[in-house]
């Protein structure tokens, strides 16, 4: 059987789904179900148990001997929380927990990190190795991955074989529960429907003009083929980047929302909140070259086909994956 952390978020209940289509219907999905809006992500997923978050630790020790592999990508992803103390309990210190388990029992372990972890992208965005420990993250958030994935490489018991994913900007179905943290793409067709507009973020920095703030946006249907492609661990353990390798301005993805819309741009700029605005990356992109040797083939989606896939197919719809 395969377990997934963080089943009923946003990036993993999309892996359920391709994991339930690559035909493993023996999931055991892991999270705190007691949302009652994330419900909506896993109520069509194949699988044979839930287990709740706080007793993962206790059902693993029992049912060690049933399990293949763990998705562990349960996490606190907000960006804009401050609590470090939330974080190490969370992110950090959860994970130390279960890679301990999967340590002792042998099991293939891959979780997420994040791009989150480069920071303002003064180091490039290569996932080399030898980089981590100098990256300086912008936020809490950030520096919980980024303090894992160091952890994790200074490891001499490891499982078996394990995979750290850094995850770019991720957009498509299943994210309706983020709310603020929800993509672009999410509160473009939102505001679009809503006033027949979008305001984007100002840009705050010299060098680059309002709306040309550029990410590596990936799409999570392209984000899950990864994530199974290294599930047999064929690869080199370690870091890996997870996105397209290909940045993109945020006024190209409002635009493309419009497009998919059938809609002409109507797009204005508003300054960025200041809870967030010293912490903003402004340039991300993916050095997709250590995947890309791995034999993965490369994102099937652009920009454009990706949000178009994701409007017509998922919003317009209110359709889960």
């Amino acid at each position: 059987m395969i377990v997934v952390t963080g089943a009923a978020g946003f990036i993993a209940s999309a892996l359920c789904s391709k994991l339930n289509a690559l035909g493993f219907d023996d999931l055991v999905l892991v999270d705190d179900f007691s949302r009652l809006d994330k419900l909506g992500n896993i109520e069509q997923k194949q699988y044979i148990s839930k287990v709740n978050r706080t007793i993962f630790g206790d059902w693993l020790d029992q049912h060690h001997m049933d399990v293949d592999l763990v998705y562990h990508l349960g996490a606190r992803t907000d960006t804009a929380e401050m609590s470090v103390s939330l974080f190490n309990e969370l992110n950090l210190n959860y994970s130390k927990a279960v890679w301990h388990r999967c340590y002792r029992y042998q099991i293939p372990l891959i979780y997420a990190s994040s791009a989150a972890t480069y920071g303002d992208g003064a180091l490039g965005f290569k996932d080399d190795h030898e980089l981590v420990s100098s990256f300086k993250p912008l936020n809490p958030y950030g520096d919980s991955k980024n303090d894992f994935d160091q952890w994790a490489l200074q490891q001499k018991d490891t499982p078996p074989y394990w995979y750290g994913l850094k995850f770019f900007n991720v957009y498509g179905p299943n994210e309706f529960h983020k709310g603020r943290m929800a993509s672009v793409i999410f509160h473009t067709y939102h505001q679009i429907k809503k006033r027949g507009k979008m305001s984007l973020f100002r840009s705050h920095k010299e060098g680059y003009a309002d709306g040309e703030q550029q990410r590596d946006f990936v799409y999570v249907k392209d984000v899950v083929d990864m994530c199974t492609h290294l599930m047999e661990g064929k690869a080199e353990h370690g870091l890996y980047n997870i996105g397209t390798g290909k940045a993109r301005t945020f006024y190209d993805l409002a635009a493309s929302t419009f497009s998919a819309m059938g809609l002409a741009p109507d797009i204005d700029f508003i300054d960025t909140p200041e809870d967030i605005r010293d912490k903003y990356q402004y340039y991300t992109q993916a050095d997709m070259t250590k995947l890309t040797a791995s034999n993965y083939a490369g994102a099937a989606y652009s920009l454009e086909s990706g949000i178009e896939d994701y409007v017509q197919e998922y919003l317009m719809k209110e359709r889960y994956y």
